[in-house]
C-alpha cells in the first residue's frame, strides 16, 4: 500500500511541475518519450499491484532506466537523423495500453464480484430471516396449542364440578323430597 502512496506522490510531482516549466522545441522530443516510459513504469506497477507482485526497486529502476533509454534512442535516432523515437513511442504505447487494460479488467472484475457477494449475502439474511420466522411461528403455534389443551382441561375441570354441583343440588332435593314425603 505504502507503494502505490509513493507512485502517487510522483505522479502528482510530474504533473506540478509539468504546469510549471516551458520546454524547448529542440527537448520536445525527449520529453514526450520519456514522459511515455514513465507513464508505462506507472501503470506496469499498478497492474503488478493488483496482481501481488510489486516490488518498489522494480518499479524506480523501470520507470528512470526506461526513461533514459527512451532518451537515448530519441538522441541516437537525431544523430543518424532517423526517427528511431518512433519505436520507442508504439513498444511503450502498446505496454502502456495492456497495462491499462489489465487494470481496469481487475478493477471491473472486483466491481462484479463486490456486487455478487452483497446479492448472496442479501438473500443469506433473507433465508436467515426466514428461518427465523419459521421457529418463531412453531413456537407460537406450540404455545397457543399448550393454551388450548389447558382451556380444554380448565373447561372439562368447570363441566366436571358443574356436573358434581348438580348431583349434589339432585340428591339434597331428593333428599329434602323424601322427607317432606315422609311427613305428608
Amino acid at each position: 500500500m505504502a507503494g502505490v502512496l509513493i507512485l502517487i506522490g510522483f505522479i502528482v510531482a510530474g504533473v506540478l511541475t509539468g504546469l510549471n516549466v516551458e520546454i524547448p522545441y529542440s527537448y520536445s522530443q525527449y520529453i514526450a518519450v520519456a514522459i511515455l516510459a514513465c507513464l508505462d513504469s506507472v501503470f506496469g506497477a499498478f497492474a503488478a499491484n493488483i496482481d501481488k507482485k510489486f516490488r518498489m526497486n522494480i518499479f524506480l529502476s523501470g520507470f528512470f532506466g526506461n526513461a533514459l533509454i527512451a532518451m537515448l534512442l530519441v538522441y541516437i535516432g537525431n544523430k543518424l537523423n532517423v526517427d528511431i523515437y518512433l519505436g520507442a513511442v508504439i513498444v511503450f504505447s502498446g505496454r502502456l495500453l495492456n497495462n491499462f487494460a489489465t487494470i481496469r479488467r481487475e478493477f471491473i472484475l472486483g466491481l462484479e464480484s463486490k456486487k455478487i457477494d452483497s446479492v448472496k449475502q442479501k438473500k443469506s439474511l433473507k433465508m436467515e430471516n426466514k428461518k427465523e420466522n419459521k421457529e418463531n411461528n412453531t413456537s407460537k403455534i406450540q404455545q397457543n396449542q399448550k393454551s388450548i389443551k389447558d382451556i380444554d382441561v380448565k373447561q372439562k375441570k368447570e363441566s366436571e364440578i358443574e356436573v358434581a354441583t348438580k348431583n349434589i343440588v339432585s340428591k339434597k332435593e331428593l333428599k329434602t323430597n323424601t322427607n317432606t314425603n315422609k311427613k305428608n
